[in-house]
């Protein structure tokens, strides 16, 4: 049975068919992408040795003002730990001179930041996409071609997909998710799989799509996801922040937040992982709205987080695992994020991680650490993974896929087959895992 779907919605559907997919790349903006604005801007990897070091850093990058990328908060500056910040091309030199008279050891990763994002792309002025046979999977695309390529898996395959919107953002786009699976019972188990919650992580797309491709075309002659795609629902919604990630490619490439407006200050924008109903602003959380991490004004303010909280509150017997793919760290993690403290479920979950990072690494090799998002990331409240598990999923993951900071959030295009094909063992490892019986504590998961 379809779920939220509507005879309008549906009409809309055919209306959107008749107008898919365009000839022409959806560019940015103006002759340089963005305007030039990142020209001459650079990416400083710092590492800190000892306190005292950990101390001055925050003092000087108090001083200028930088784009924190790992950690996202200076608060979560620790010694012996990189510090990856991008510079203004005005304050590059300024920086390398405080770093040199402190005897603070950094590395310049990227020396022109307005070069590597044009790399990224390969800036191709445009890319034939008239077809789902002909759709590149390979390299990023726009909202308006993920959205367009989502009407498209939902005409093309409607015995297995299932198109329906949850809600509107903060500037009145829909939410659309996705769900596959084989339509043979009513209520089997389920799992949800987001991406593109930070707006500036263009992976996390790029994976929610492969992963809807690779289901639907080993349906037929791969057993295994044949046997989930009977067995399980998937709810996959490519584009959490639909508004942050449309503003990603018009104006702001490391813009990270939802863009709702708040009315005291001229900031704009919530950090849709910090705005959950679990420990709410506090600890890994800011409360100025012109930080990357600001938690909002209150909890599930942002539509888009209100919208999916619904959704999963609405359905919460049958979701039997969480999953958000985020970037960049080579990462699986899981509850708690917001204290140190062990899960009930901690051997269940602790071994579904540890096969599906070991099926992550068979595909090429690669390494992720895995293990409580708190111990093994750093600490933080109000996150969307914390929360699902406090409301019964008893399998809550966050990925931080590739890489560990030699591109950031700048991942070339041709690294998206193989960090998604290594990401997909590990994501249908995880799926496997729930149609096998687990030893857990049933009082608190009565549904698993």
């Amino acid at each position: 049975m379809a779920l939220d779907s509507s005879c309008a919605f549906r009409a809309s559907v055919l209306l959107a068919c008749v107008i898919i997919f365009s000839n022409v790349l959806y560019c940015p903006v103006g002759a340089y992408l963005y305007h030039n604005r990142y020209q001459g801007d650079q990416v400083f990897r710092i590492t800190p040795s000892n306190d005292e070091d950990v101390q001055v850093l925050k003092r000087i990058l108090g001083h200028i003002k930088v784009d924190l990328w790992q950690p996202n908060i200076a608060s979560l500056i620790r010694h012996n730990a990189t510090v990856d910040v991008h510079v203004k091309r005005n304050d590059t030199r300024d920086l390398r001179a405080r770093l040199k008279q402190e005897h603070i050891g950094y590395k310049v990763f990227i020396s022109n930041l307005q070069k590597e994002i044009e790399k990224q792309t390969g800036y191709r002025s445009s890319r034939k996409r008239r077809s789902e046979s002909q759709y590149d999977y390979e390299v990023y695309h726009s909202l308006n071609e993920i959205q367009t390529w989502m009407f498209e898996m939902n005409r093309t395959h409607p015995h297995l997909v299932d198109m329906f919107s949850i809600g509107r953002s903060y500037e009145g786009r829909p939410l659309y998710v996705l769900q596959l699976g084989k339509r043979s019972r009513p209520h089997k188990k389920a799992v949800w799989i987001d991406c593109g919650v930070h707006a500036r992580e263009w992976i996390g797309p790029a994976f929610c799509q492969w992963f809807v491709k690779e289901a639907l075309n080993s349906y037929q002659y791969n057993p295994e996801m044949r046997r989930l795609m009977n067995q399980l629902n998937f709810y996959i919604m490519p584009v959490f922040n639909v508004d942050g990630y449309h503003f990603s490619w018009t104006t702001d490439r490391f813009w990270r937040k939802t863009r709702s407006k708040n009315y005291k200050y001229h900031c704009r924008g919530v950090d849709a992982n910090r705005n959950w109903k679990v420990k709410w602003c506090e600890e890994g959380a800011s409360t100025h709205p012109c930080d990357d991490t600001y938690c909002g004004p209150y909890a599930e303010s942002e539509p888009e987080v209100k919208a999916v909280a619904n959704f999963l509150r609405k359905h919460k017997k049958r979701v039997k695992a969480y999953i958000s793919i985020h970037a960049y760290a080579q990462m699986l993690l899981y509850p708690y994020s917001y204290k140190y403290a062990t899960i009930p479920n901690f051997s269940c979950v602790e071994s579904a991680a540890h096969n599906a990072v070991t099926a992550l690494y068979s595909a090429y090799g690669v390494r992720y650490r895995y293990g409580p998002a708190s111990t093994t990331l750093y600490v933080s409240s109000g996150s969307s993974m914390d929360w699902a598990y406090r409301n019964g999923i008893p399998y809550a993951f966050a990925f931080e896929l590739r890489d560990t900071g030699y591109y950031g959030f700048l991942l070339p295009e041709a690294l998206i087959n193989p960090t998604c094909t290594e990401t997909m063992r590990a994501v249908k490892a995880i799926a496997s895992g729930l149609l096998k019986k687990c030893d857990v504590d049933r009082d608190r998961f009565p549904y698993i």
